[in-house]
This record gives C-alpha cells, sequence and structure tokens, in this order.
C-alpha cells in the first residue's frame, strides 16, 4: 500500500498514508526539511522490520518440523 501510495496509485491523496508522507516529504528533502520525508520511511522501515521478525518467530513457534 505504501509503495502504490508512493507512486500515486494506491489511496486518495485526502487519506494519510506512509507512501503519501513520504511521497510530499521528497520536495522538501533538499531544501532543509528533510525530517518531513525521513520520519515516516524511518517509520515504514521499523513497521516492515518488526512484521518480518514477527512472522520469523511465528514460523519458528509453530512449525514441528524445526524441533
Amino acid at each position: 500500500e505504501a509503495t502504490l501510495s508512493f507512486l500515486g496509485v494506491g489511496v486518495p491523496p485526502t487519506t494519510p498514508s506512509l507512501g503519501t508522507l513520504i511521497r510530499v516529504g521528497n520536495e522538501f528533502l533538499f531544501s532543509g526539511e528533510w525530517w518531513v520525508a525521513i520520519f515516516p520511511g524511518v517509520a515504514l522501515i521499523l513497521f516492515v522490520l518488526a512484521i518480518n521478525l514477527l512472522g520469523d518467530w511465528l514460523r519458528d513457534a509453530l512449525n514441528p518440523k524445526l524441533q
């Protein structure tokens, strides 16, 4: 969803989304207001990392072949 919103084909522009925030923040990246794009980007990276770690933990905990 964030990738599609970043490209402009996701949710409507009035709906808040991390991809939309990053796309809008790209315009301010080199004007000295870098945090407008960096903070949503870091939040997205942390969210994806947390989901991956949760999936790995669930696989390890629930897969009987690994025990």
